[in-house]
């Protein structure tokens, strides 16, 4: 097995409850009735054996129960269940800087952070504090991500980055001005962490933009970018950002604190 290929862990640290007017965008000019829909968060690892990247940070605590959303484990603990140790810096991405994908961050005060250009942009300008926009983030995980940049820890990047080889960042757009997914090689394939380019499966499947969009254009043009690659075979296994069936779309985990609650894709190298 190479060693640029990776074992990817996805992990279910909270989850909600919601109905489809509540998630996708203008619901009611598809026809279709207003069903309950549940929502899942995630956090997503990639590892082998000389590497290990985070991929978000998910929500904190604060974060959550701000929210009302149903704690199943907390990413720190989650991380510590998968021997991902602070103290060993691993590079950290923040695929978008809404509240349930980069809090927790302090808990990673060595990493280096990448997040891309217009999302780390965005944010520190006067727009990110407007109503629509901040409505999904929190000020607390914002001066985390301001730290590290001051900290000289923040990379950034624009249109796509090599994290290490086998595994690399690609500028989507559309959700949020800077959205990201995550390109991680496995012996079963390239996997696609979609991130909030793809909350849920439907979502991309039948053509039905998130509820909550800094650019519908390009949200559109993410959602055709991502079937060229997996059509093209680049992509062989698509993972959403919050869809609850993707746990049982690959290799559950049935043993430790995390059974139950984490697929994985691949072996570790």
């Amino acid at each position: 097995m190479s060693t640029d290929s990776y074992q990817v862990t996805i992990v279910k640290y909270g989850t909600r409850r919601a109905t489809k007017s509540n998630v996708f965008l203008n619901h009611h000019i598809y026809g279709e009735s207003d069903d309950e829909v549940g929502m899942d968060y995630f956090i997503w690892v990639a590892s082998n054996s000389e590497r290990t990247v985070v991929i978000d940070t998910g929500f904190s605590r604060a974060g959550g129960e701000a929210r009302n959303r149903d704690f199943l484990i907390d990413p720190p603990v989650a991380f510590a269940a998968l021997g991902v140790d602070p103290a060993d810096a691993p590079t950290v991405v923040i695929t978008h800087a809404h509240y349930d994908h980069a809090g927790n961050l302090d808990h990673f005060p060595h990493s280096k952070v990448i997040i891309s250009s217009a999302e780390f942009d965005f944010w520190a300008s006067d727009m990110g504090a407007r109503a629509q926009f901040h409505y999904s983030v929190d000020d607390a995980d914002l001066e985390q991500i301001a730290r590290a940049g001051l900290d000289g820890r923040v990379q950034t990047f624009d249109g796509e980055h090599e994290i290490a080889p086998g595994i690399r960042v690609l500028e989507i757009g559309g959700h949020t001005p800077g959205q990201s997914v995550v390109l991680v090689d496995t012996d079963e394939g390239t996997v696609m962490l979609a991130s909030d380019a793809i909350h849920y499966y439907e979502e991309y499947e039948a053509d039905m933009p998130f509820a909550f969009v800094a650019d519908l254009p390009a949200m559109y043009r993410g959602f055709d970018r991502i079937r060229a690659l997996v059509e093209s075979g680049e992509v062989t296994h698509l993972v959403s950002g919050h869809d609850p069936d993707t746990l049982g779309r690959f290799t559950a985990v049935t043993d430790g604190p995390l059974a139950g609650l984490a697929a994985t894709i691949g072996h570790r190298a």
